[in-house]
């Protein structure tokens, strides 16, 4: 997929991106043997050969995979976990890759991995908002009142949530089975609003990111996103717009 060339020589480690722009501008970048000197140029990294004063630029392929989490992996990096890693699903990939955003031990589903630093901004960061849609299944039978309390943002030590889509799909005395898709990811906050109501989350699965969907793929299998996938995924992560000024 295609990229702006000063980024591309920035996580290559040549220079911070400005310096990396000076050093388009001033001609000392080649692409394909040709000296490029305009700011916004995009290139391919996996089909141009990209050059600096000569030497050759080397740069490691962005790879982004869709995984279907199993429980009891975690989303670290640390080499002292002594738990498996979701990483460790990706033996065969050479790259170092990391998960985009987290999903707790017990919790399954849907993960973005990748060594995409751009995407896992985007799909992290507290300005923009991707879907993330979840099957929840919780402890007892709850009432409306509290789903139009959690739809509406409940406060929780940080402050309080984002409003959230919930969808009631069964429900008895004994349990409530839910889909919640948030617009936010706080650190188990699923687990945390569903608590504070008194209803526990005994099971917590994340089918969707986006226009991603866990459909298919087995627990503990992952595929690569095409370039199409990713596109799709920057198109949804889009800055919150500001509340209109009454």
């Amino acid at each position: 997929m295609k990229q702006r060339l000063h980024k591309i020589l920035a996580a290559a480690g040549i220079a911070s991106r400005r310096a990396c722009e000076t050093y388009i501008l001033s001609g000392r970048i080649q692409i394909d043997g040709e000296v490029v000197t305009t700011l916004g140029t995009k290139v391919d990294p996996e089909s141009s050969e990209i050059r600096c004063d000569g030497q050759v630029v080397n740069i490691e392929p962005m790879l982004t995979f869709l995984i279907n989490k199993p429980k009891g992996y975690v989303c670290t990096n640390a080499q002292e976990e002594k738990r498996p890693r979701v990483i460790d699903l990706f033996g065969k990939v050479r790259q170092r890759l990391y998960t985009a955003g987290r999903l707790d031990v017990d919790s399954t589903g849907l993960l973005i991995v990748t060594n995409d630093g751009s995407l896992t901004h985007r799909l992290t960061h507290p300005s923009f908002h991707v879907p993330k849609t979840y099957q929840v299944k919780c402890r007892g039978r709850i009432d409306k009142d509290i789903l139009q309390k959690i739809r509406k943002g409940i406060w929780l030590a940080e402050g309080k949530t984002s409003p959230a889509r919930i969808r009631l799909l069964s429900w008895n005395q004994k349990i409530s089975r839910l889909e919640v898709t948030l617009f936010e990811g706080r650190n188990r906050q699923i687990r945390r609003m569903f608590a504070s109501q008194g209803h526990p989350v005994l099971e917590l699965r994340r089918t969707r990111v986006g226009h991603l969907s866990t459909r298919g793929l087995p627990q503990g299998h992952y595929r690569r996103l095409s370039a199409l996938d990713i596109e799709k995924l920057f198109q949804k992560a889009k800055p919150k717009r500001p509340p209109r000024k009454s």
